[in-house]
């Protein structure tokens, strides 16, 4: 029976091109999650768009001499076009900069309020002396109190876990230009944090299956929960509904909360786009679908405590109890997916700091299947990991060139040579049903791992249906086999049957060069469908206008299934699928990302 799953990705900020480290953690593995989903016969719903709130989307705007709204505007088209060319498959990928994204924010807002879980406090805020400007919690580091972590954020220690303040740390700078903040008075909007402690706390009980990184870290949160500001005195974000603030020039919602809430007006945005605009509820209300939150680990807080609690508060389900916002009862996330960090030469990616690899530039010289390939067998997916050429290059070399893309061009070009079509097994042998049998197997084996997000062990597996399917030629030496064509159209017939099920099996994984070897077995259509760009006017300021990602999923012809190739199917001589990178590549990097010697 088909299920609705909807997977939430994390929404990239707007202030500036992404790198590699940002789609290990967000982009490849909720793609190749949502695209076996969509094989598998179930009901997805991507979502996400450009996170475009807050006071570095203003620092950067001034830096490059645009106003906010033209910087966002810059940033969100650059970004759609890298996922677009990554192949992201998003239902919708939007901003947070459009009508429907606010109302649904003060929608939501207005129910936490109504129901008790939003105070106003007199708090002390951090101001740049230079620019008189807010600095965000996160744009503040220092030593940490607790733990005498030395580059805890204002907003969390990622050594201890623990949430701070930013007055709490020790020795605290600005990350923007180094100089150490002052603090000054102010009133802001908290959510009452400690009101869900016992709720917060049940419900993480219950989450059997989640990583342990995850449920660990959230639960060691619930610990020490206190009230945590939703406003921010600046004029660069969502306005506030409430009575003496809605006319503050200089009080917005804190980008954070915005954010979060991305995942909600983006799914209202989609049903809206596509003519029903009750659509979304199937994913949000029902208790049978199930939700899908895909991050990297530093966003761990907002997802697996936040999030909740702002949907428990909605709900009227948190330790104060309360009445059902706007929206209905909205489903808890069913998992949170956060995958751990890619670094390069044992640091984070940092724009900042130099150490970054665009994914644009990553494209245009080594494609995208190469990447995914790379991010879903080696990535970050539950450890820090390394990015080095070197690995890249191998694995490029060794396991797409030289296993997968000789498989296919290897039977592909006898059979085309031999045949001219895909010849019939007129003269089988139990060695021929023992690979087919491997080949069918692993649909459920890959299938389980792809279901639990073990995107590693996954492209294991399927790759382990390659290396038979390569051992089977060898062993059974069709070439050879002149004078018996009946055993040589058997041999072949069980490669290129195996061919395309490892086909279907890495298609999650490698969509752009599935629908090649779709065609070299002599299929047409679209195999492994595309997120298109659109252009778009706001739904609710039709003067604005901006880029999303969309697409026509359902189309597509993959099917987590094996499926019988047929007879006779006209093939041609293939190129090769992928090209094998110069070994001195790993040594030296490209020109655009020089691997730095000691």
């Amino acid at each position: 029976m088909s299920a609705s799953v909807l997977t939430a990705v994390a929404w990239p900020y707007a202030n500036g091109p992404r790198h590699i480290g940002h789609v290990s953690g967000f982009g490849v593995p909720s793609d190749v999650f949502s695209r076996y989903q969509r094989m598998a016969g179930n009901q997805v719903l991507m979502v996400s768009g450009t996170d475009e709130h807050g006071t570095p989307i203003s620092v950067q705007a001034e830096n490059e001499g645009l106003t906010t709204r033209q910087l966002a505007d810059k940033y969100n088209r650059v970004i759609t076009e890298d996922l677009q060319g990554l192949g992201l498959s998003y239902d919708l990928f939007t901003r947070t900069t459009t009508g429907n994204h606010y109302k649904v924010v003060q929608d939501l807002f207005l129910a936490l309020h109504r129901n008790g879980y939003v105070l106003p406090k007199t708090t002390t805020g951090a101001i740049s002396p230079s620019t008189g400007r807010t600095l965000p919690d996160r744009y503040i580091e220092g030593t940490c109190p607790i733990c005498g972590y030395d580059g805890a954020r204002g907003d969390q220690c990622d050594n201890c876990g623990n949430q701070l303040d930013p007055a709490e740390l020790r020795n605290p700078v600005s990350r923007i230009n180094g100089e150490k903040p002052e603090f000054v008075e102010t009133e802001h909007l908290f959510l009452d944090l400690p009101s869900f402690t016992e709720s917060l706390g049940k419900w993480l009980s219950t989450r059997d299956g989640w990583r342990p990184n995850v449920l660990k870290f959230a639960q060691n949160l619930v610990e020490d929960m206190r009230p945590r500001a939703i406003s921010r005195d600046l004029d660069w974000g969502v306005p506030i509904p409430l009575d003496g603030w809605r006319d503050q020039p200089m009080k917005r919602f804190y980008v954070w909360f915005d954010a979060v809430i991305g995942y909600l007006s983006a799914s209202v945005e989609w049903a809206r786009r596509t003519g029903d605009p009750d659509a979304w509820k199937k994913w949000w209300t029902d208790p049978s679908a199930q939700g899908y939150y895909f991050m990297g680990k530093d966003n761990i807080t907002f997802h697996a405590q936040i999030w909740p609690t702002l949907l428990m508060g909605h709900n009227g389900q948190g330790d104060k109890g309360g009445t059902t916002g706007p929206f209905g009862e909205l489903n808890l996330p069913g998992e949170v997916v956060s995958s751990e960090f890619l670094t390069m030469s044992g640091s984070k990616f940092s724009t900042s700091r130099g150490t970054v690899i665009y994914v644009r530039d990553f494209l245009r010289e080594f494609g995208p299947d190469t990447l995914r390939y790379f991010i879903s067998v080696a990535g970050p997916e539950n450890q820090d990991t390394d990015f080095t050429w070197d690995e890249f290059v191998r694995r490029t070399n060794f396991e797409l060139a030289n296993e997968w893309g000789n498989l296919v061009n290897r039977s592909i070009s006898m059979a085309a040579k031999n045949n001219g079509a895909v010849p019939a097994p007129t003269a089988p042998a139990p060695a021929d049903e023992e690979l087919k049998a491997q080949a069918r197997a692993a649909f459920d084996t890959v299938g389980a791992h792809l279901r639990s997000s073990r995107f590693k062990l996954a492209s294991q597996e399927a790759m382990r249906v390659v290396s038979a399917a390569n051992k089977y030629l060898s062993d059974q030496e069709p070439w050879k086999l002149k004078e018996d064509p009946d055993r040589r159209d058997a041999v072949l017939h069980t490669a290129l049957q195996v061919v395309s099920d490892a086909n279907t099996l890495l298609t999650p994984f490698l969509p752009h060069s599935a629908q090649k070897v779709h065609e070299l077995l002599g299929g047409t259509g679209v195999w492994a469908a595309q997120p298109e760009i659109r252009e778009v006017d706001d739904l609710d300021e039709p003067s604005m206008s901006y880029p999303v990602l969309m697409g026509e999923y359902a189309a597509e012809q993959a099917k987590w299934e094996s499926a019988d190739i047929e007879v006779g199917r006209p093939l041609d001589k293939p190129k090769p699928l992928f090209a094998k990178l110069d070994a001195e590549l790993g040594e030296t990097g490209p020109e655009w990302a020089p691997i730095q010697q000691s």
